[in-house]
């Protein structure tokens, strides 16, 4: 901000701050914080997917304003390409523009879900609205002794058996899994599952490609 104001294109820049992940928890006092959610970078859980997201848009973004609608990273590029009237690529991308949550319309809802894909091609979890559907898979654990003063300690392996299902309105933390209570909901999530498959694939169950998969770019 500095280095804009310097400059004098601070009131026509938009900034944004963020990150790519959750923390290395295994890194103890070296570490940050998930601020209460559960487990750290490199899992699906919370902790690993949800970060800090702050925007300042002189003239377009309300100030102090806060915004709980779904938005990701992938976002960000679509959101640049209409804002300065760039044609996106031909090939579908995954992201969505999310310029109307910016300029402080906090009632659009441009992106509906989330799919959280990871690895490879391994589908651990969807989101739509509040609620959150983990699915089967595998994932690297922090709930171990740290490490400190730089040195990581350990992980754990640890399985998810069956699919579970969070309200992430009331429960950002994924303590109670509330599956057995919302048949409905669990229904609707897993067309979303069954779509994304189909069109991505998903390692977790043995689908290698979807029919969406395109051929890695060359250069």
């Amino acid at each position: 901000m500095e280095a804009l104001k310097a400059n004098k294109i601070d009131g026509n820049t938009l900034f944004i701050f963020t990150t790519d992940n959750g923390p290395w928890l295994n890194f103890g006092n070296h570490a940050g914080s998930a601020g209460g959610l559960r487990e750290g970078k490199t899992t699906s859980w919370e902790g690993g997917q949800r970060v800090p997201f702050i925007i300042k848009w002189p003239g377009k973004t309300p100030a102090g304003a806060i915004c709980n609608k779904l938005a990701c990273a992938i976002d960000i590029l679509p959101s640049f390409a209409e804002i300065t009237g760039a044609a996106l690529p031909a090939n579908k991308i995954d992201g969505v523009s999310i310029t109307q949550l910016w300029e402080g319309n906090l009632d659009a809802e441009p992106r509906k879900d989330i799919l959280y894909y990871y690895g490879k091609n391994n589908l651990n979890a969807v989101r739509k609205g509040n609620w959150k559907l983990v699915l089967p898979h595998t994932w690297r654990s922090y709930d171990t002794t740290p490490g400190k003063d730089g040195y990581g300690g350990r992980r754990i392996k640890k399985t998810v058996e069956s699919p579970e299902l969070y309200n992430m309105m009331r429960d950002p933390g994924e303590q109670y899994n509330v599956i057995e209570s919302y048949p409905e909901k669990v229904k609707e999530l897993m067309e979303l599952v069954e779509a994304a498959r189909a069109e991505l694939g998903d390692l977790n169950v043995g689908l290698e490609k979807g029919a969406g998969t395109r051929e890695i770019g060359k250069l």
